[in-house]
């Protein structure tokens, strides 16, 4: 803020927090027609006398400052608008202008844009690597970033954030504590000796009474018991703690995984009609409104990271001889077979995955599997190879 009055100038600078205050007469003295101000002599450098005070290098002195385009200068910087310049930058409301551009709240502007933190500000918003932050999120394409993610095609950050939670391609279904069982069934599990299962047998609620064919022998403990058709343990909810505690919750963890896999979104649905022998497949999710026949070899190709996802509204049939076959990679703990009918394995069959059944599986002479069994009712064996993955 600049003041001046006719007899006796009082100069009013503002700079920062400073204000200076300057009785330009008493400072000054008076002045007469030569440019001699206070007796003193002329005007040196240019000679001229300007608005009746010495000038400088061309410039009107006031005070002993110079005076530039009307504006008083200050410890040798312009003042503009009466507010001071520093370092040939001019200061608003007070604070130093960096680069050419005004100063808010302290910070210096970027691009024309306030500062905030030491990031330009946008529309109000800071600035973090060219992307104005909203909300503490960067935005991404005029979208509210989260967690670095851009949100796109105008969708909110709560629909992305709800979709990345959304089961997706390349996520097997969580099997809980039911995942750690070869077999795992409610009501029964048989074999016709011998079966080879590589991996635990548990059954719950039914009682070991109801596991049969595999002659156990019950442990010490009473925890679980062995059997020579088993490199494993087996469990029975009526064992001693923590097992019926444990199958409880792995009996509760399969029908969770069961829903999980109806409930994924298809890729293809009704695929051949529901007879799908002898044709190649790639990774996704595969759902039937009815029954499903294999009658012929099945491969699955793909590699160690992707998932299938086979819907089967009614029963799964698999014709004997046949062969599940696994190329590029593709793991059979990565394939789920959600049967809400019943699984039946045709004899020899070399089948690859996890079958979750609603009620039965029965594997018939000879046929193998790598995978797990996993029954929301019994298990029936005959002279089959089970291995876990």
């Amino acid at each position: 803020m600049l003041t001046l009055t006719t007899s006796r100038v009082l100069l009013l600078l503002q700079a920062g927090a400073c204000l200076l205050l300057v009785p330009v007469g008493a400072a000054c003295g008076g002045s007469d027609t030569n440019g001699n101000v206070d007796g003193g002599s002329s005007a040196r450098d240019t000679g001229r006398v300007a608005d009746g005070h010495g000038k400088v290098d061309g410039h009107s002195k006031v005070d002993g400052r110079s005076v530039v385009d009307g504006h008083v200068a200050v410890d040798s910087h312009v003042a503009v608008d009466g507010y001071v310049a520093v370092d040939g930058h001019v200061a608003v409301d007070g604070h130093v202008a960096v680069d050419g551009h005004g100063a808010v709240d302290g910070h210096g502007a970027l691009d024309g844009h306030a500062a905030v933190d030491g990031h330009g500000a946008v529309d109000g918003h800071s600035k973090v690597d060219g992307h104005s932050k909203v909300d503490g999120h960067s935005k991404v394409d005029g979208h509210g970033a989260a967690d670095t993610g851009g949100a796109t095609d105008g969708r909110s950050e709560a629909h992305m954030d709800a979709v990345a939670d959304a089961p997706k391609l390349g996520v097997p279904v969580d099997l809980g504590t039911a995942g750690q069982y070869a077999i795992l069934a409610k009501s029964g599990i048989s074999t016709v000796s011998p079966s080879a299962i590589t991996g635990d047998l548990g059954l719950s609620p039914a009682a070991a009474t109801y596991i049969t064919g595999f002659s156990l022998i019950a442990d010490p403990s009473n925890v679980f018991s062995t059997s020579s058709q088993v490199t494993g343990k087996v469990y029975a909810s009526d064992y001693a703690p923590p097992t019926p505690v444990n199958l409880t919750t792995a009996i509760g963890d399969m029908g969770t995984a069961f829903t999980a896999a109806a409930g994924r979104a298809p890729d293809v649905t009704g695929l051949g009609a529901g007879n799908i022998g002898g044709m190649v497949l790639s990774a996704g999710v595969y759902s039937w409104g009815t029954g499903l026949l294999i009658p012929s070899n099945l491969t699955l190709t793909g590699s160690a990271t992707d998932v299938w996802i086979f819907q089967i509204a009614q029963d799964l049939t698999v014709d004997n001889g046949v062969e599940i076959v696994l190329a590029g990679g593709a793991l059979p703990k990565n394939v789920f077979w959600q049967v809400s009918g019943s699984a039946s394995l045709g004899t020899t069959v070399e089948f690859e995955g996890i079958l979750l059944c609603q009620t039965g599986i029965a594997l018939n002479t000879g046929a193998s599997l790598t995978g797990r069994l996993l029954a929301q009712t019994a298990v029936t064996l005959d002279s089959n190879a089970i291995v876990a993955p």
